[in-house]
């Protein structure tokens, strides 16, 4: 079985941590959300992947390479031109990315599944594909229950009673909202497709392609199954998938580190006195990290790995991402932290800055050596 990860967009709703990696590398408690997306194609057999990039493209494929450590074979489709002896990201549109693998290879020889690279699932693939043949459409699209208050946040699909797709309705409001069924970005194809789908321009899947589908009264369905799903589409996700995972209302989503109390996970080489410490569950601490005596976290709370807690700091109900160091009497509450940026829950940017990045990244390295050469 083949699969395709959309991962050529900018992420201009999770600026400006997409200023520094593309959104599929956001982590979700220290794993790019990506990654466990092709954990679950590789659990269900889908081992041949191929993933449109665009935006920080080289961050995508210096992580993952050519997949053998997960267990399957991947191969990328980068979407930019080259221009004045640089590449410059232009991406295709999700649809769009598509045809451009199969105008180069012809990649897509059997039913395939595509799903977008910034979202977590635990979706049983194999069920769904095995509905979407019963059903014998050259398109599915899984679609996911949402209570009528969330339905302003998504795309809208609405069918008739055998299951097939009439129309959509981008993101409306409640009392305009035709069904409270919505788009997950999980779809299943068959290679017919590519016939509606036009080559060398920008095609979308869910405000294109679907209503031609849909047009042309093609045999396009929608499933909808019971599973979990974590969006990270904007800012204020990162930090609510995040709570609620610290808070126990995702099962089956591993917390890193050890468990060595209730509620508390610790990582590897990290010096803090838990008898010392003012530490209040639920809160994960990653690897390498050095907490003062004096310093208290009060969960839900994450710190990254490589991070120093000052003495008589406060970290409260907060997302602090890797190699951050905290400064004495500083107080963090309901704020994330990402290398050199710092947002409020709220979306505001933080006034209190008595953090700092303790380490560089890998691009100012290399400049820094280059300046002293």
């Amino acid at each position: 079985m083949k699969g395709m990860i959309l991962a050529a967009g900018k992420g201009t709703r999770v600026r400006p941590i997409t200023q520094s990696i593309p959104k599929p590398m956001i982590p979700i408690l220290g794993k790019p959300v990506m990654e466990s997306m092709i954990e679950l194609f590789a659990q269900h057999n889908v081992r041949k992947i191929m993933v449109n990039t665009s935006h920080l493209a080289e961050v995508i494929e210096g992580y993952f390479g050519d997949g053998h450590h997960f267990d399957v074979q991947l191969s990328y489709s980068y979407e930019g031109e080259l221009v004045d002896g640089e590449y410059v990201s232009k991406a295709l549109g999700s649809a769009g990315g598509m045809k451009k693998i199969q105008e180069f290879s012809g990649f897509f020889d059997e039913t395939f599944v595509v799903v977008c690279g910034d979202a977590w699932i635990d979706l049983d693939l194999t069920e769904a594909i095995r509905r979407h043949k019963k059903l014998g459409g050259i398109a599915t699209i899984i679609t996911k229950d949402v209570l009528p208050d969330d339905v302003e946040k998504y795309g809208v699909v609405v069918t008739d009673s055998r299951g097939q797709v009439t129309s959509f309705q981008e993101k409306p409001s409640k009392e305009e909202a035709l069904s409270t069924k919505i788009n997950t970005g999980i779809y299943i194809f068959e290679p017919a497709i590519f016939d509606y789908i036009p080559k060398d321009q920008e095609f979308d899947i869910g405000s294109e392609l679907f209503p031609l589908l849909v047009e042309k009264r093609l045999p396009f369905y929608a499933v909808d199954l019971k599973f979990q799903w974590l969006d990270v589409g904007n800012i204020h996700d990162i930090w609510g998938v995040t709570r609620d995972i610290l808070d126990g209302k995702v099962p089956g989503y591993r917390i890193p580190g050890t468990q060595i109390r209730a509620g508390i996970w610790l990582g590897i080489n990290t010096v803090v006195d838990l008898d010392k410490c003012n530490i209040q569950p639920p809160v994960v601490i990653g690897s390498g990290c050095k907490i003062d005596d004096t310093a208290s976290v009060i969960g839900p709370a994450l710190i990254g790995a490589n991070c120093e807690l000052d003495a008589n700091c406060r970290v409260q109900e907060s997302l602090i991402f890797d190699n951050i160091h905290v400064e004495s009497d500083a107080v963090v509450e309901q704020q994330t932290i990402f290398g050199n940026y710092c947002i409020g829950h709220d979306g505001k940017p933080c006034e209190d800055q008595r953090w700092q990045h303790l380490r560089s990244s890998p691009k100012e390295r290399v400049s820094d050596a280059l300046k002293s050469i």
